[in-house]
């Protein structure tokens, strides 16, 4: 500000007066301070005027598995349009399904005073998080629960979904349903099975635990999970895909194999409808997922302490094509 108002030739006041838009300066003198500021490449630091005026930092934290999932791609795009109404930004990062670095990552959002953290929970033990809980920072958690915390939180219904989704193969005449999730230790993954075994025992159909497999993603992964749940006398002739990226491995690893078993597959995902055949989905708005805990947050960044709230987001069923396979 000492080099702008240097170079206008005014005080550092009328500096300060014209970038925070005051009043009572003349219109020529606000026209060389903005020309000087144009001239040295000045900008505020917005950081050190907040804590001057002990106000907000405007900006939010989000704490995400992975930014190049398009699953998180769309839950972040929901965050900003809600942090933006309210004259937010979102400070986002990847924890990489590593609770070591979602703690770092919401440590350090917090240690630069956002106004308020959302979560997708790496981990089960959140209580480093209880300090700045109670220091005036509101946590709400998104597509998953906290593990040892009672807080806010925004889930989609994981059991009812799977539960439909093995209804729906059931009715088309499958009797050897297989599931393939994510990684034992993620909550969604536990809880569509939890909702496929409760939908197999709603259908009359016993549960075979060899069709049952919970593994992390991937290429190598997917393809060995294809051979064991389609091959031989027992295997399954449908398939329920636990999220977006155990279904597009899937995809690749069904390319080549006949016949192709049924698949329903949770969450939607680009292009989708435009495979052959197109893709049967259990859907949900992720960017209403995404705003649901936006909106819950500056709930509570705006004084709201009723006791903690548990929102499930409803799912349905998309019949495309893969989904109405005969067996």
């Amino acid at each position: 500000m000492s080099d702008v108002a240097r170079l206008a030739g005014v005080s550092i006041k009328t500096v300060s007066r014209v970038v925070n838009d005051e009043p009572a300066v003349h219109p020529e003198t606000a026209g060389r301070v903005l020309a000087a500021i144009e001239q040295l490449g000045f900008r505020r630091n917005l950081g050190a005027r907040n804590l001057r005026r002990g106000s907000t930092t405007g900006t939010i934290g989000l704490v995400v598995e992975d930014v190049g999932n398009p699953f998180y791609s769309e839950l972040n795009r929901g965050v900003e349009q809600v942090a933006t109404s309210f004259g937010r930004h979102v400070l986002t990062g990847s924890s990489n399904e590593n609770s070591e670095r979602e703690r770092e990552l919401a440590l350090e959002f917090c240690a630069r005073r956002v106004d308020g953290l959302l979560v997708v929970p790496a981990g089960t033990q959140h209580g480093y998080l209880v300090p700045e809980m109670r220091a005036g920072t509101p946590v709400v958690f998104l597509d998953r629960p906290a593990g040892d915390l009672v807080a806010d939180t925004v889930l989609v219904d994981n059991l009812g979904g799977t539960i439909e989704a093995v209804a729906h193969l059931a009715q088309h005449g499958h009797r050897r349903i297989a599931f393939l999730g994510d990684g034992p230790g993620i909550f969604t993954a536990s809880e569509r099975l939890r909702g496929f075994r409760e939908g197999l025992v709603r259908a009359g159909l016993r549960y075979d635990e060899r069709l049952a497999l919970l593994r992390t993603p991937t290429r190598e992964s997917v393809a060995d999970a294809v051979d064991r749940l389609l091959t031989g006398p027992g295997r399954a002739t449908a398939v329920i895909a636990g999220n977006n990226r155990v279904t597009v491995h899937l995809l690749r690893a069904l390319a080549h194999v006949t016949p192709r078993p049924a698949l329903v597959s949770f969450d939607d995902f680009e292009l989708a409808d435009l495979l052959d055949p197109p893709v049967t989905v259990i859907g949900h708005d992720v960017g209403r997922l995404g705003r649901a805990a936006a909106e819950l947050l500056f709930a509570r960044i705006h004084g709201d302490d009723s006791p903690p709230r548990k929102v499930v987001l409803p799912v349905h069923l998309l019949p495309r094509g893969s989904g109405e396979v005969a067996p």
